[in-house]
């Protein structure tokens, strides 16, 4: 592509920071950098027409873990990291909230609920052994129980009696919480470039050389935020975790009002208005779900509607409206990598599947290594 004298000068001359990624956490290192250095040249390149990861493509949820996903991470994580990790996720949502405001967000504290299958007991019954141990651990941060038992009032088919609420929980809009953080880096000079894609890239003395399928140019520092595209850059501490979602046609008198997790969070529902959205699956296919693809499967889609059918509406008629997924970035290990990787190059990825939640922090942090 030859650009023209106005188009190099303007985009890709003395640029000071160039974010790869223009996601939740992109675009929020974007802002931290812009108020620390308020003259600066910020250069966003996104690879995608939109974010191409997760950020345009989660399903909403202003959450910060369920009792099961707790409960689970302590046996691979001391309690001290899994207190840090729900700390961070909700200090982030407090952010989120903070830099966009609740309007733009469209959030709506409905609460969260967590349900299990008669097949299940087990996680059931150990989710209720060990809920005042969790709301002991979290008492201190949230100053009351977090979670609690609550009858089932939503008609959902064989569940087990008790659903766990959390009042905590909340919902937001994902396409306004785009469109309003998209305007607000507008709105303080950045700049954004979609469908460039970063294909490699050299540390120079001063800077680094940054090459896209557009262009080739110099940038002083160089930060990733590709969160589920970073196996590379992370040599595999970083693997994709594709998402499936389904979601329904308009439903009249619907009553299911929350957001709603099954199977340690494999799977996960809420409803948007009088519809509902549906979306996990990648337990029934680990390996195959290890992708960056955006396609949907079979397997997937089919085993969703047989929740929904059976499971979530199962005295009512529903049809499906649309499909899609996105990806996620997981590791062993569920803190995010915020790293400096070389003089001039830094990351900030590894969201685990909690980037609403903590997307905006982790911006902020890859922004203060600088």
């Amino acid at each position: 592509m030859q650009l023209s004298y106005w188009e190099i000068k303007n985009w890709f001359t003395n640029v000071d920071f160039t974010i790869v990624g223009s996601g939740i956490v992109g675009l929020h290192a974007a802002l931290a950098l812009r108020e620390r250095f308020s003259s600066a040249k910020i250069l966003v390149l996104e690879k995608g027409v939109l974010p191409q990861g997760a950020s345009t493509k989660n399903a909403g949820f202003a959450c910060f873990g369920s009792l099961s996903e707790m409960i689970d991470d302590l046996k691979t994580h001391t309690e001290e990291e899994v207190l840090q990790l729900i700390q961070k996720r909700y200090a982030g949502l407090q952010l989120l909230r903070k830099n966009l405001g609740d309007a733009a967000l469209d959030l709506k504290p409905f609460g969260g609920y967590e349900l299990f299958l008669k097949n299940d007991l087990s996680s059931y019954e150990e989710c209720l052994q060990k809920m005042p141990f969790i709301n002991e651990l979290l008492r201190p941060y949230f100053k009351s129980d977090v979670f609690s038992k609550q009858v089932d009032r939503f008609q959902f088919s064989d569940i087990t009696e008790y659903l766990i609420f959390n009042p905590f929980e909340a919902q937001i809009d994902t396409g306004n919480m785009m469109q309003a953080l998209l305007k607000k880096v507008h709105q303080n000079d950045i700049l954004i470039l979609n469908n460039q894609n970063v294909t490699n890239f050299q540390e120079l003395n001063d800077g680094v050389e940054v090459v896209t399928n557009g262009i080739t140019f110099k940038t002083n520092k160089l930060i990733f935020t590709t969160n589920g595209f970073a196996a590379q850059l992370t040599h595999n501490q970083v693997q994709p975790a594709r998402a499936q979602v389904l979601i329904t046609k308009p439903i009249p008198n619907l009553d299911i009002k929350g957001t709603f997790h099954l199977e340690q969070g494999y799977y996960y529902f809420r409803n948007i208005n009088d519809r509902i959205l549906l979306g996990g699956g990648r337990n029934l296919d680990f390996e195959g779900e290890t992708t960056t693809s955006h396609d949907t499967t079979e397997l997937i889609q089919n085993h969703l509607e047989e929740l929904l059918k059976n499971v979530i509406l199962p005295q009512t008629h529903f049809e499906i409206d649309h499909r899609w997924s996105g990806t996620m970035g997981i590791g062993v290990h569920k803190k995010p990598i915020v790293d400096q990787l070389s003089n001039h190059v830094y990351c900030g990825v590894r969201m685990g599947g909690m980037g609403v939640a903590i997307g905006s922090i982790i911006g902020q942090e890859v922004a203060d290594l600088i």
